[in-house]
């Protein structure tokens, strides 16, 4: 029913939303996907025609019920793909995306059905985002930007805002991933870096990190 280049645009559209937009510009999706704002202007009077969003002169483009439920589909495929290429074939967190890009694609849904099964319902990938279930509801946890926490403060990572394999890299060279424990020992005003504790083990990070890891924070404070 919808071409690969369809399905990318609600998946940015859809990503746009759950992110807080509202009334998504031609020019914020034209960013998201790294192309042009007229090819935006062409793909949404297509889905305007699909039924799967709605687009009004100033103030923008939504997803329709049906159109959420679409996105949340491909998001759905993609995210469990990757929980698959970590958990049962040993690909790395940096190497999945690319590859789920392309099974996100793939039309069966009793092979993603079987697939969720089959990895034990996971709920989140691992990214740390969530995943959406068959009926396109989606879970989210309460977390905050490390780079908002306060001197002694701490947290666990659940999450990252950058998804790129540069980062993810990065992050395991430094021994940061989900699951650890982050405390603030201290915060440079001058440029927002930040001191952190991280396994018994003091690192220096930049406010760029910071505000690509997510932390849920920790009720001690």
């Amino acid at each position: 029913m919808f071409t690969l280049s369809e399905e990318n645009y609600l998946k940015a559209i859809y990503h746009l939303e759950v992110d807080g937009a509202k009334g998504i510009t031609t020019n914020a999706i034209a960013k998201k996907l790294a192309t042009k704002a007229s090819s935006v202007s062409d793909m949404i009077k297509k889905l305007s025609e699909k039924e799967v969003l709605i687009y009004k002169k100033y103030q923008g483009v939504k997803l329709t019920e049906f159109g959420v439920k679409t996105a949340a589909n491909i998001v759905r495929k993609h995210r469990l793909w990757e929980v698959f290429l970590v958990d049962k074939l040993n690909f790395s967190w940096d190497e999945v995306h690319d590859v789920a890009e392309q099974l996100e694609h793939i039309k069966s849904p009793k092979l993603i059905n079987q697939l969720d099964i089959f990895l034990g319902y996971p709920t989140h990938d691992p990214h740390g985002d969530p995943i959406p279930d068959k009926e396109g509801n989606l879970k989210t946890i309460e977390k905050s930007l490390l780079s908002t926490l306060l001197k002694n403060e701490s947290g666990i990572c659940v999450g990252v805002d950058d998804s790129s394999s540069e980062f993810l890299k990065f992050l395991d060279k430094k021994g940061i991933s989900l699951g650890k424990k982050i405390t603030i020992l201290d915060k440079e005003v001058f440029d927002n870096s930040l001191s952190i504790l991280i396994d018994d083990k003091k690192l220096s990070i930049s406010n760029k990190i910071a505000n690509n890891l997510y932390i849920k924070k920790a009720h001690n404070g």
